[in-house]
């Protein structure tokens, strides 16, 4: 059975130099009939199962603790991954390579990983433009790591890490790597893209010493906000808990991380989401000015939430293609 989300179409292109006003201004509009895009499935596409599949602590204890698995709803869709003692990059090869790489990070609230529509979706469309898509399943911080703030962040350094490990071998630049997340996976990629160098564990082999830091970044409807008004509740306690201190909200709010060294950032949001409010999205956008880093953003006046590659026949689906121009401008 699947299930599905609206997304409609796009407004336009706003550059990340515009202020919070003019996004409400723009945001105004009439509803448009709503189009599907399927997230949830019974089973895991044929896709995901033929796909290599990397250890990514090949074999070590990951830091963090210990895994506890977590009752699952009977209701749960196959694509919706939970459980994960151990995780895994999955890789998609193209027929034609064009020399770059992506990893490419699912949401699921720091609760589940959407493994179709954040992940083989994604994947068919850049190993269609010649691109390497390795595909990161992740630990889930409610699942007994700890400290559970760590380890999603700890994954994703080494899923960089890995992904360069794999460079000659899968016939890629380990120096044209980008990142791409959706959703809480939108959270973790910033603050990989912030936090490539936080030291969260002591490096155990040769992997763990290479650059962490992605060559750009892309982040889709993200989470980015630790704090009211803005941020995704559930995913803010999933991954800092239900009484986080101060401290551990500021060293987890991504925006409040841009620096000098933070790579260049592409982001995505419609203005109707309504589980992740767009001033996540600005509130990243406002920090890479501040720190005079480049940044773009692409708005929909309707989408939603959720929306993956977006409809092929709607507006919505057009980030792909912006995605893919600039990434040609960063990686060129």
């Amino acid at each position: 059975m699947d299930h599905a989300i609206n997304r409609r179409g796009m407004l336009g292109l706003l550059g990340g130099a515009m202020m919070a006003g003019s996004f409400a201004d723009a945001a105004a509009g009439h509803a448009r009939a709503p189009l599907q895009t399927p997230i949830g499935a019974s089973a895991l596409p044929p896709a995901w199962q033929a796909a290599e599949a990397v250890p990514l602590w090949q074999g070590r204890v990951a830091p963090g603790g210990t895994f506890h698995p977590v009752a699952r709803a009977a209701d749960l869709a196959a694509t919706l991954v939970t459980d994960v003692a151990a995780p895994e990059l999955r890789v998609f090869r193209p027929q034609h390579g064009n020399g770059r790489a992506l990893l490419v990070i699912p949401g699921g609230a720091y609760t589940f990983v959407s493994v179709r529509n954040e992940g083989v979706d994604v994947a068919a469309r850049f190993t269609a433009l010649g691109y390497t898509v390795f595909v990161l399943v992740y630990r889930l911080p409610g699942e007994g790591w700890t400290p559970r703030a760590d380890v999603p962040l700890a994954d994703a350094q080494r899923a960089m890490r890995q992904i360069r490990a794999l460079a000659g071998t899968h016939g890629f630049d380990p120096a044209q790597v980008a990142a791409i997340g959706f959703s809480a996976g939108g959270h973790l990629a910033a603050s990989l893209l912030t936090g490539y160098d936080e030291a969260l564990f002591a490096p155990g082999d040769a992997i763990d010493r290479l650059d962490a830091r992605p060559a750009c970044g892309v982040l889709v409807y993200p989470v980015i906000a630790m704090e009211p008004p803005y941020t995704h509740a559930y995913s803010c306690s999933r991954l800092l808990g239900d009484h986080p201190d101060a401290a551990l909200i500021a060293r987890r709010s991504p925006a409040r991380h841009v620096g000098a060294q933070t790579p260049p950032v592409m982001l995505a949001h419609a203005f109707d989401d309504p589980a992740v409010p767009w001033q996540n999205s600005t509130q990243f956008i406002e920090a890479m000015q501040a720190a005079h880093r480049p940044v773009e953003a692409h708005f929909f006046e309707e989408g939603g939430h959720g929306f993956g590659t977006g409809p092929a026949n709607a507006p919505a689906g057009q980030w792909t293609n912006l995605t893919a121009s600039w990434l040609d401008r960063q990686l060129g």
